[in-house]
């Protein structure tokens, strides 16, 4: 038992990252959440206009932000209000994180 605990608390201090979408014939379209940085705080939800994100538990028991299983293979298309491949960007989720723990790969 104080094996696994200890392998637990190994993994979490290294942390990982967790990419979300997809590369298509037109580019790599993925959002990527740093979860050493995310905190599971909730405010890049609460600022995403088509509702991408969500906090869940990870493996490690930690409270962290993820894309929605639904938009894992679309968020070129979801996200293209916010961040469009030309133009003017307002990437809200990315100015509404205080830990800066989310990133466009677009």
């Amino acid at each position: 038992m104080f094996i696994n605990w200890l392998l637990r608390k190994l993994l979490v201090m290294c942390g990982y990252i967790a990419n979300y979408g997809y590369t298509d014939g037109s580019g790599d379209w993925y959002i990527v959440v740093d979860s050493d940085k995310c905190d599971g705080c909730g405010k890049c939800v609460e600022a995403c206009p088509k509702n991408v994100l969500e906090v869940i538990v990870d493996d490690y028991d930690d409270k962290v932000v993820a894309i929605r299983k639904e938009h894992h293979k679309n968020v070129k298309y979801v996200c293209a209000q916010c961040k469009p491949v030309s133009g003017p960007r307002d990437v809200r989720c990315q100015k509404a994180c205080p830990s800066d723990a989310i990133t466009h790969s677009w």
